[in-house]
């Protein structure tokens, strides 16, 4: 068990799905091209102002404070294309129409049919979004009224004796660098793991989690926890997920079947991006460049639904050849290619 333990650690928990349910090849090309293109940290971002505060920056060159174009806490319900326009209508009856659209909803979204698509989605389309997987990734929060284990330590591995994945890899918060002085200490959990603490109470959760940290440091050494939370990602209606991965058999035509528009209809995100897949940086890419297109576009004013068209596969094949790691399927970088020092 302490080698899956540490199998778990190496795989696991990057794609949130285990080595033999998930491709291996795009596997390696998605740690390749973040770790060893950008760097080798896998920082945990604890900003207190929230994960909202730099997009906000981003919005405030573009909105005014209040601006209505910007609708928030607003569930979008159906969405009709043509070749002429995009209509998009929300929970409260509002409707909107657009030359284009550019379509950010999660894989899991697209996957449960939370939206009404008019018309429906072709097969090609509705083939690689039910394809591909959507990953469950957890993180169960615990408080401390103080520290009782190592201060100098960030990580914790925990190895069950007889199930794979079962609250394994712990991360202090009141590591160095980190919150000091706030007690807290997560476990990170994926897939049925995930999947299982999310169908069950808080209080089962935590008394889980307890179990674990007793078998851990012992029962006598740690106290009650002064404070418990954790997401439900999986059956969160604007996620339905974390983030995506990639199958075995996967191949470049079915995921550019994924990313391809329809008309004016484009889709953007993280699991539209070959590469970065599963990485914030995989969306803000996939959404500039969808973005700067449309803008092309809309300055062209050609009204061609064909403007930016791009690829799609109607017949597919079983493998990738060579000829298809480039631009037309997403490809924007070499996987073997590596920037500072490795």
């Amino acid at each position: 068990m302490r080698k899956q333990a540490v199998d778990w650690w190496q795989w696991d928990w990057e794609y949130a799905y285990p080595p033999e349910e998930s491709s291996q090849e795009f596997g390696i090309v998605n740690y390749n091209t973040t770790f060893y293109q950008y760097s080798d940290a896998n920082n945990y971002v604890f900003d207190q102002r929230g994960f909202n505060t730099f997009i906000k920056g981003e919005a405030s060159t573009f909105l005014t404070r209040d601006d209505p174009r910007l609708l928030l806490n607003t569930t979008v319900t159906n969405i009709t294309y043509n070749p002429s326009s995009v209509t998009v209508q929300t929970h409260n009856g509002t409707c909107i129409k657009a030359s284009y659209a550019i379509c950010t909803f999660s894989l899991g979204v697209l996957q449960n049919d939370a939206v009404v698509f008019d018309p429906p989605l072709p097969s090609w389309k509705r083939e690689a979004i039910d394809t591909f997987q959507m990953g469950t990734y957890t993180k169960i929060f615990l408080q401390f009224p103080y520290v009782f284990w190592p201060r100098e330590t960030q990580f914790f591995l925990y190895a069950d004796p007889s199930t794979r994945g079962y609250y394994p890899v712990w991360q202090s918060l009141d590591a160095p660098g980190f919150l000091p002085g706030s007690g807290i200490i997560f476990v990170t959990v994926v897939d049925q793991q995930s999947y299982r603490a999310e169908r069950m109470t808080d209080a089962a959760v935590q008394a889980e989690a307890m179990d674990v940290l007793y078998s851990m440091f012992g029962r006598d050494t740690v106290p009650d926890p002064i404070a418990f939370m954790f997401p439900r990602w999986s059956s969160t209606p604007w996620a339905y997920g974390s983030y995506s991965n990639w199958p075995p058999g996967m191949t470049l035509e079915l995921h550019q079947n994924l990313r391809a528009n329809l008309g004016r209809l484009w889709f953007a995100g993280e699991a539209t991006s070959a590469e970065y897949f599963g990485f914030l940086h995989g969306a803000y890419y996939e959404g500039q460049a969808a973005s700067a297109t449309l803008a092309s576009c809309v300055s062209n004013r050609s009204g061609s639904a064909e403007c930016g068209q791009e690829k799609r596969y109607a017949t597919l094949h079983g493998s990738t050849s060579l000829g298809e790691y480039g631009m037309q399927n997403g490809w924007q970088v070499s996987s073997f290619q590596t920037i500072g020092d490795v």
